[in-house]
């Protein structure tokens, strides 16, 4: 059977929030028996709505705990091959030296030329440096241009300053071109400049360039070594002619698989290496 309200009654439901509807028929004075029941069916249909929020918000936390732990993943980063790509050597390899600031105590060798000439070495340490070449360390290239092998630099080097007493700073960026590299560097010993020159070496593939880094800095020092008179008798044309008399011999090489013949340089107590053997031309 259904209750009719009456007018009053349905203001109040119609114009108050609920919190002001529980409060008016929760109070003594609001209790005649027409509003009671309103106020059963007013509980009734609140509660039934608290019920329904509560079963949604739990069930919408429980979405929210079972999310696959392979969708939280996905917002990592890629691969670091697909993030930072290998960089083509051949277009540079952005090495530049590093430019300290001008209130720095550091002496920045990519610019200065602090100690250059301010005064000689020691008496020993010239001797060491200017000491004549044994010629057993002296080596012939097969177009016949003889070197001393750059280990032999370092040696001469850590002979007469010291280990960690010299070193070579670079002064530029490398640069690569398509057939070789060049850096030039500045060779430093006891904090002071002594010389600068630019290496350069050869290369014949992008993954040579590492080694052919390695082989300008040699080439560098090398050519700073000559400014301290070290191996100076390489660069002499009486030294090269009376080596190349005395202790090189040139000498027609076969390749053994191409059978194809040249002329090479060599020292006198060294034999060619294979896939060369020596021959005679013609024969």
């Amino acid at each position: 059977m259904a209750t009719s309200i009456p007018t009053a009654a349905r203001f109040v439901l119609s114009e108050s929030s609920p919190i002001r509807i529980s409060s008016l028929l929760r109070s003594q004075a609001a209790r005649p028996p027409i509003l009671r029941s309103v106020w059963r069916q007013h509980r009734r249909s609140y509660s039934r709505t608290a019920r329904y929020a509560t079963a949604a918000a739990t069930s919408y936390a429980q979405k929210a705990d079972n999310v696959p732990k392979a969708t939280l993943s996905s917002s990592k980063p890629g691969a670091i091959d697909e993030q930072s790509p290998i960089k083509d050597m051949t277009e540079g390899l952005a090495d530049e030296p590093l430019i300290l600031n001008e209130g720095s105590r550091q002496i920045d060798w990519t610019r200065s030329y602090h100690g250059l000439s301010a005064e000689p070495f020691s008496k020993e340490t010239a001797e060491v440096l200017m000491a004549p070449i044994p010629f057993d360390d002296v080596e012939v290239k097969p177009d016949g241009i003889i070197y001393l092998p750059e280990i032999k630099y370092r040696r001469i080097l850590n002979k007469a300053f010291g280990p960690g007493a010299w070193g070579l700073a670079p002064r530029g960026e490398t640069i690569v071109t398509s057939k070789s590299i060049t850096r030039e560097y500045a060779l430093v010993a006891h904090g002071r400049l002594v010389s600068v020159a630019r290496g350069e070496q050869d290369y014949f593939s992008p993954e040579g360039i590492p080694t052919a880094t390695e082989g300008c800095k040699s080439n560098a020092l090398m050519r700073c070594c000559k400014d301290l008179g070290v191996a100076s008798e390489l660069w002499d044309p009486r030294y090269i002619r009376k080596f190349m008399k005395e202790y090189a011999k040139q000498v027609w090489a076969e390749h053994v698989i191409t059978k194809k013949k040249k002329q090479v340089w060599l020292r006198k107590d060294d034999e060619l290496k294979y896939p060369f053997k020596e021959s005679k031309y013609g024969s």
